[in-house]
């Protein structure tokens, strides 16, 4: 069982997986090369302690948990802090620094135009690839996902639907002036801004499902990435979400927050009907991951300020602990890969990288930026199978703009191993026997910390060459600003025809 459960939850789970009959997994070699569409949903600020399957007893998400009893599990699977490092190390397969992406904000989100996409090799390996929600990881024409390996595009702009910040990042003016922020958005499609109706989650999975359909009638292999905003902030959500809430006594920011992940899970669930209604489960890989930490920590219960559950890490989003980066990772493939199986190796959002193009039989060249990342075939075809240790190093980044990376260095890092993580060049924690981080064990371990600590300062050496957008200049306009304005003069906003179903 997992070991961030409880004893108590992870009894009641053995107990219900006993009725899941595992599928016999795949040969590695039955998946190489053996074309799968693949279906990647990435959430926004949720975490560990926001799904019922992980032992939220306040929130009801029966559709992500039937998806976690049918799916193969990694356990200890870890992403960035935050929200633009995390995408930019999926699509490069290397620590986000060593794409330039040292921020959020401040053209530091902006993943350098050096690195190759893995959407780009899979275009050239003809596959279609979609993109529905949050990009996050550039607003400048050269950067969108356009021109980044995607041949079909429905985005938002910034970082979140409505933000906008001094230089390049910042969403479309409508979304900024809506008091209701998610709802009825102005989005890019492809070339074009149009007009949605309806809360943002819900416009976002009738795109994807509206374009995965049409791949699927074509029969055309495609990857599709359902990236939503939700339920970053602000706290909104349509109001048959937050009503349960609000029943309950929880205050406005908790109902907007635990109704935008109820809200992802019923078009969770949708998704997974459509799945089996164009019978494609057989050659589809969907995976449910989030970007981050949990974001929301604490509400108001009946106006007493009451923790919010975390699967018991100490810490969430934006954090160098283990409760910043690891984060749920459900994979299924109807008859390739094992049910109600769990995977305890020590794995990572830049092992996407090289995992689909082998998945694929995509050739990665031997002219681009060098990949980080490992396959995880050799995982998903034996869960057991040898996994030799290593290190993932940890920064939150985000020092103020034209600081000198160098005086960061130790400043919210770390280093996690199989067993160890070593946190801000002085804690050590012993995760195998520690998963929560309760106790340093950094004076019992001095040869763990020398160990960690000489690969830290290796690694720091070799990556703040590669930190591009360190002296970039602000942008003295908001490209998605100037483009809806131009689009408005020259043929105005058209209505968006969402697609039958």
């Amino acid at each position: 069982m997992n070991h961030y459960l409880s004893a108590s939850l992870a009894s009641c789970l053995f107990t219900l997986m006993l009725s899941v009959v595992p599928a016999e997994p795949a040969r590695a070699d039955d998946l190489a090369g053996s074309r799968p569409n693949i279906i990647l949903v990435m959430t926004d600020d949720q975490g560990m302690g926001d799904l019922s399957c992980m032992g939220n007893k306040v929130l009801r998400t029966p559709n992500i948990d039937r998806f976690y009893q049918m799916s193969t599990r990694f356990t200890d699977f870890h992403v960035s802090p935050t929200c633009a490092p995390t995408r930019s190390s999926i699509f490069s397969g290397r620590h986000e620094f060593r794409n330039g992406v040292t921020h959020t904000i401040k053209e530091r989100e902006r993943m350098a135009l050096s690195t190759t996409t893995f959407p780009q090799l899979l275009r050239k390996s003809g596959y279609e690839t979609g993109i529905f929600g949050k990009w996050h990881l550039g607003d400048e024409d050269a950067y969108q996902p356009y021109n980044r390996g995607f041949s079909e595009v429905f985005i938002h702009g910034a970082g979140g639907i409505g933000q906008a910040y001094e230089g390049s990042c910042a969403d479309f003016p409508p979304n900024r002036e809506n008091e209701g922020k998610y709802f009825d958005n102005v989005i890019l499609h492809n070339d074009t801004i149009v007009q949605t109706e309806g809360f943002c989650t819900d416009v976002f999975f009738q795109a994807a499902l509206g374009w995965i359909k049409k791949q699927h009638e074509a029969k055309t292999p495609f990857f599709a990435y359902v990236s939503t905003n939700a339920p970053h902030g602000p706290m909104l959500a349509p109001e048959k979400y937050k009503k349960r809430f609000a029943d309950l006594g929880w205050d406005a920011g908790t109902q907007g927050r635990y109704g935008m992940i109820e809200n992802i899970d019923d078009n969770f669930g949708v998704l997974m009907q459509k799945l089996d209604q164009w019978k494609l489960w057989d050659n589809t890989l969907v995976i449910f991951m989030t970007d981050n930490g949990q974001a929301g920590r604490s509400g108001k219960l009946n106006g007493k300020r009451t923790p919010m559950y975390t699967a018991g890490f100490k810490t969430g989003k934006g954090s160098p602990w283990e409760g910043g980066t690891h984060v749920p990772a459900f994979w299924r493939w109807k008859g390739k890969l094992g049910e109600g199986v769990d995977i305890p190796a020590l794995t990572a959002h830049i092992d996407l990288y090289k995992t689909f193009c082998e998945l694929t039989g995509t050739e990665i060249p031997s002219d681009i930026q060098p990949i980080d990342g490992r396959s995880l075939l050799p995982l998903l075809q034996d869960p057991d199978a040898d996994w030799a240790d290593r290190n993932l190093f940890v920064h939150v980044g985000r020092w103020e703009k034209g600081a000198d990376p160098n005086d960061s260095k130790f400043k919210s890092c770390g280093v996690r191993s199989q067993r160890w993580r070593f946190v801000n060049n002085k804690e050590l924690y012993d995760i195998a026997a520690d998963p929560h981080e309760k106790q340093d064990v950094a004076s019992d371990h001095p040869e763990v910390v020398a160990e960690l600590r000489k690969a830290y300062d290796q690694w720091w050496s070799d990556t703040v060459p590669l930190m591009v957008n360190e002296d970039a200049p602000y942008s003295a306009e908001h490209p998605q600003g100037v483009r809806y304005e131009r689009q408005l003069k020259e043929r105005g906003i058209p209505k968006w025809t969402a697609p039958t179903l």
